[in-house]
């Protein structure tokens, strides 16, 4: 194999996706690559040609610890679908003649869903044409829906963040003596991972979210009334953490009803939920006649590198250095995923997963870990999803606030 290796970065930021690069570059001079390449802006720049040379950019430890305190994706991203080889196949024409020009022996892919779904349509068109580059997905997104793996680099990270932050609130929310309720709309497309991260922020000094939302289970709109009611009746200050894809019993984003701007990405995904926290805190004042509030953490959950888990950072360079190991060692049409050894002391070991059941397919909170009434989560979700967010790794700050790194381009 010529040992020269091509990594990208694809779809939406976590605040660890580079410490999965960090490991990949890391184990790829360590297994003796001669380069290593990065595509600029994911396979989307990868067809217009744009690679850059990373060991310009990565060649020094320095560089390497800022970049695991770096949000955002180092390279760039896109959110390109490959069409399938047998509809066009001069897109993978393009690409195979700039893996031999490079002399690429083993391309890895940091991403989610969807970026195994490039992967599973590299090694498959590499397979058919005989070809000897190894093809490897690098896991990550915050959405930690993806299956194969016990959970999803990037997902710590941003359930540290929401249960911090929510907690925060919960404190402001008590200043004033009077009845209120405050909306916190949390990412999560499909999936509630992330919403029911905020019951982490329960402990000792503070109760956590009153109600919880996730998609996995029908809104109804007076069950929900009805509960907030009785809350509010008990206590003045009542704290909702809502997914922003809960829908109602009709199919329809809660969002949607706000507005119905939401454009869809390449891969058919409405690429903005935005307005479900706006549309319960307004369904509360007018029926229940209380003040609200609605906060959007939006894309903060995400890129709070500040706030980032020391163990989402730890295993997000492990899987990035597993998955160069599994290519030199041959596999390819894989993803490296994670798998869970023991809760308490929390223990965890990487493990190869064959890519094709992974891409397209979405991990759903387990049925059992929601409440019969659907609005909170159990102690199995917190069992779960505690240890993800234990620990944390300094920022390293110049003038106040913290140093990151940055693609140097010519």
């Amino acid at each position: 194999m010529a040992w020269n290796l091509l990594v990208g970065q694809s779809g939406g930021p976590t605040a660890v996706i580079n410490s999965s690069l960090a490991g990949v570059y890391e184990s790829a001079k360590a297994f003796g690559a001669e380069h290593v390449y990065g595509m600029q802006y994911g396979i989307e720049g990868l067809l217009e040609g744009r690679i850059v040379d990373l060991d310009r950019q990565l060649g020094d430890k320095m560089a390497i610890e800022l970049l695991k305190r770096t949000p955002s994706s180092f390279l760039g991203s896109c959110r390109h679908k490959l069409p399938d080889a047998e509809v066009n196949e001069a897109p993978y024409r393009t690409l195979f003649q700039l893996f031999d020009r490079y002399k690429i022996g083993a391309v890895l892919y940091i991403g989610g869903n969807d970026s195994m779904d490039t992967i599973a349509k590299l090694a498959a068109y590499g397979a058919a044409k005989n070809s000897d580059i190894r093809f490897i997905g690098v896991p990550k997104t915050i959405d930690n829906d993806l299956v194969g793996t016990d959970h999803t680099p990037g997902y710590g990270s941003a359930a540290k963040y929401i249960a911090t932050i929510l907690k925060e609130v919960i404190c402001d929310s008590s200043v004033y003596d009077i009845r209120s309720v405050t909306v916190a709309e949390i990412m999560g497309r499909h999936t509630g991972w992330l919403a029911g991260a905020a019951s982490l922020a329960a402990g000792s000094d503070s109760d956590g979210p009153d109600i919880i939302l996730l998609p996995e289970r029908v809104f109804d709109e007076e069950a929900f009334l009805a509960r907030v009611a009785e809350l509010e009746a008990r206590r003045h200050n009542v704290i909702i953490a809502a997914s922003e894809g809960v829908k109602n019993r009709d199919g329809v984003f809660l969002c949607d009803l706000v507005s119905t701007a939401g454009q869809l990405d390449a891969f058919g995904h409405k690429a903005i939920l935005s307005g479900t926290s706006r549309y319960l805190a307004d369904l509360i004042r007018v029926r229940l006649g209380c003040k609200t509030r609605a906060i959007e953490f939006s894309t903060l959950q995400r890129c709070a590198s500040h706030l980032a888990s020391r163990t989402d950072i730890t295993e997000a360079y492990q899987v990035g250095g597993a998955a160069v190991e599994a290519a030199f060692r041959g596999q390819t049409g894989k993803m490296c995923g994670i798998r869970r050894l023991a809760d308490q002391p929390y223990r965890t070991e990487t493990a190869l997963v064959d890519v094709t059941a992974v891409a397209n397919r979405e991990k759903c909170v387990p049925a059992e870990w929601i409440t019969p009434d659907g609005m909170q989560v159990t102690a199995d979700f917190e069992r779960y999803a505690r240890p993800l967010i234990q620990a944390e790794l300094t920022p390293i700050y110049i003038n106040g606030v913290p140093q990151h790194i940055h693609l140097e381009t010519e």
